[in-house]
């Protein structure tokens, strides 16, 4: 009854969204990102989430279908865009993508030159839509989430002293830490340490001594799952145990092969999504999900589920015909974005011009090896 239940539903999405082509489309989306090495938990995670919303879009038989082509880019800006050639060669009409930041700056600055309209489901710089009008993201901005990770601090009981431990090789953690740093002193919270590394960097003694001779009771880290992992070892063998508050990249922590998970019990951080919510979408998502790939979806698969479904009603607003080319449709994708407002897993989204998303955060915390609301 369950799975009826989750098809039926699947498919009044589906519907929704495709019903009003005024003629049969088959849309090309090309999804890229890292499929393999060092981030490929993340797009693993976009290239199954986006594959669970095209397959429930063709099940439902409108007058839409969608032929979805991956492309891995290995978190490499050069390999990006040779990943980006070989969507544009084999046909896309529009990328979801990428789904790292570095590679997006990269792939955008070209797609931009080309007219490809791309909506990156997780690289959240404002450098990758900077003077690109054809990207847009459906993730929050760096900004966005490094203000609203200062403010949720303030505003929920947590420790206050934070020492801030970041990546000043990377536009993502850099973006995140500058505004959370400007805004921790106007909602009240001291910052005692900031410490840097690069992406080279494995061993972790120096930040979390320096955190720790601070006397910080928080530690904020606007970083990759990865570096966490190892920052929380170094914490556990000093037996330093402060709040580690984190954002979306730390959303896979609980997938690094060999990581002893009881030591990220307790980790915070804010994300659009969170598995365990009750409406019927997220249970239907996660179900199918959960049966496909026997682990639970994380941020970054919510993320392109959702941006499937925006591409496609951003396609039928702006009046999408079968075999368009990308460089004839970009102006009007861009133009529809504007227009439209998706209810999806990651909540309520609409866009502006400047192809930033706007919509509500929320924060979960891991508990017994799995993300819960906070609060709950």
């Amino acid at each position: 009854m369950k799975k009826m239940i989750a098809l039926v539903l699947a498919l009044t999405l589906a519907l929704s969204v495709t019903a009003a082509f005024a003629e049969p489309v088959t849309l090309t989306i090309a999804h890229i990102g890292p499929t393999t090495g060092a981030a490929a938990v993340y797009g693993l995670a976009t290239e199954r989430g986006a594959q669970i919303a095209a397959d429930e879009i063709n099940a439902a038989g409108g007058d839409v279908q969608i032929v979805m082509i991956s492309e891995d880019d290995t978190h490499d800006a050069e390999t990006a865009i040779n990943a980006y050639n070989a969507a544009m060669e084999a046909g896309a009409q529009m990328i979801l993508g990428t789904t790292t930041t570095t590679p997006c700056i990269a792939v955008g600055a070209v797609a931009y030159d080309e007219r490809v309209f791309m909506l990156t489901p997780s690289a959240s710089s404002t450098a990758v839509t900077e003077d690109k009008d054809n990207v847009y993201q459906v993730c929050f901005t760096d900004p966005a989430q490094g203000a609203a990770s200062a403010q949720y601090i303030a505003e929920n009981n947590l420790p206050k002293k934070v020492a801030i431990i970041y990546n000043n090789a990377d536009a993502y953690s850099t973006g995140i830490y500058q505004t959370f740093s400007e805004k921790a002193p106007e909602v009240g919270l001291e910052v005692v340490s900031v410490t840097t590394f690069t992406d080279d960097t494995t061993d972790f003694t120096v930040q979390v001594d320096a955190a720790q001779n601070a006397g910080a009771e928080l530690v904020f880290l606007p970083i990759y799952y990865t570096p966490a992992s190892m920052i929380l070892q170094t914490a556990n063998a000093k037996e330093y145990k402060p709040v580690f508050f984190g954002v979306d990249g730390l959303d896979g922590i609980l997938s690094i092969e060999g990581f002893d998970t009881s030591l990220a019990e307790g980790v915070m951080l804010l994300t659009p999504f969170t598995a365990d919510a009750e409406d019927e979408k997220t249970q239907k998502f996660v179900a199918t999900y959960k049966e496909q790939w026997n682990e639970i979806p994380n941020q970054f698969a919510a993320d392109a589920y959702d941006g499937v479904y925006a591409l496609v009603a951003a396609a039928q607003k702006a009046g999408v015909k079968n075999g368009d080319k990308a460089e004839d449709i970009c102006d009007a994708m861009i133009a529809a974005m504007q227009e439209i407002e998706i209810q999806g897993v990651t909540g309520t989204m609409t866009w502006d011009a400047s192809g930033a998303v706007t919509k509500t955060p929320t924060a979960v915390i891991i508990e017994n090896g799995t993300y819960v609301g906070f609060g709950k």
